[in-house]
């Protein structure tokens, strides 16, 4: 099924909880001296602070959104708009 994974760098405090609870090793968070194009990051003291996400690990079970303390991960898919639907 396809789906697809938002990360709200903005809020994201760097916590680990996501990394730790990711049962295939789908995440990655750690800081860079400068700002890479092909991560996911954000700038914090003059570091990057890079979350890797590797799409073709991700088996899309959702245990880093319910990890995650500040509500930065959400996965989205099509079984949205079939509950969106259903409640209509």
């Amino acid at each position: 099924m396809a789906f697809a994974v938002h990360i709200n760098m903005e809020n994201c405090t760097g916590c680990n909880n996501c990394v730790v609870a990711c049962p295939v090793g789908a995440l990655e968070l750690f800081t860079v001296d400068s700002a890479q194009k092909d991560k996911i990051y954000k700038v914090k003291d003059g570091k990057s602070v890079v979350l890797d996400f590797k799409g073709e690990l991700c088996a899309g079970c959702g245990v880093c959104v319910e990890a995650c303390p500040h509500d930065v991960i959400r996965l989205t898919g099509p079984w949205e708009s079939r509950a969106q639907a259903k409640v209509q």
